[in-house]
């Protein structure tokens, strides 16, 4: 099956990271679903597509929502008629603050998002996916390095980030019977929406506060058109792609 052919579901593709990824699977030859909250965001990221947009298929949607989650899966086979990618990209962070001080709507809507959203759609592509022929397809989580190291101030998202792992190697091992591989990429400072606050600075493990590296995003883009595009007997089962120089290795 050549990129024409396939189907990817990107979440989270109104801005940084998901988009970048959803131009680079529409420049690849690919079908892509595009999921997110805003639909004018959506329409943008289409738009930024240029020629390659009419491939794209924008579908405003809540992850946390089972009925929304399974809509856009349904919608995804109406029109598509299969599903070959699943990109488990959406996310958010709580605010920098002590463990502590976090109230639990905090900690909730970052689980609810981070967690349960990727727990949602992998159940729901994985139905999709065992069912269609051929049979079988990829799941790609976004885990970040949050997933091996935390930062300071940080527990719901890296909590929700290395929960993301369990998940991902449990998918693996599921979603064998069916052909369906499933792999993890961890990103550090791809320069997007959410990376722009590190030009004042962030906390680091001695209490001490500093300008972090950033990478373009483009980089994390390809690595997903690459993890997509091998055959079903060929896995990708964590890499890390991050900015050379941040304080990763070492980090505390």
């Amino acid at each position: 099956m050549n990129t024409s052919e396939k189907v990817a579901l990107v979440t989270g593709a109104g801005s940084g990271i998901g988009r970048s990824s959803s131009l680079a699977l529409l420049e690849a030859g690919y079908r892509v679903v595009l999921v997110g909250r805003r639909e004018d965001a959506l329409q943008e990221t289409v738009a930024q597509a240029g020629e390659a947009g009419y491939r794209a298929l924008p579908l405003p949607a809540d992850v946390t929502n089972p009925d929304s989650v399974s809509s856009v899966f349904k919608k995804t086979v109406e029109v598509f008629g299969r599903l070959d990618v699943l990109f488990n990209n959406a996310g958010r962070g709580a605010p920098a603050i002590p463990l502590e001080d976090l109230t639990f709507e905090q900690w909730q809507a970052v689980v609810d998002v981070n967690l349960t959203g990727s727990f949602l759609c992998t159940q729901a592509a994985i139905r999709v996916m065992k069912n269609q022929d051929p049979m079988g397809g990829r799941i790609i989580n976004n885990g970040s390095i949050s997933a091996q190291t935390p930062r300071p101030f940080s527990a719901p998202y890296t909590a929700t980030k290395h929960a993301i792992t369990g998940l991902t190697k449990s998918t693996s091992l599921d979603g064998r019977k069916y052909n369906i591989a499933c792999g993890q990429i961890d990103i550090g400072n791809a320069a997007t929406e959410m990376t722009a606050r590190m030009a004042n600075g962030v906390p680091q493990a001695d209490g001490s506060m500093a300008v972090e590296p950033t990478m373009n995003v483009r980089h994390v883009a390809d690595a997903i058109v690459y993890m997509a595009s091998l055959p079903l007997d060929a896995n990708v089962s964590t890499i890390t792609v991050m900015a050379t120089t941040m304080p990763l290795v070492g980090r505390g």
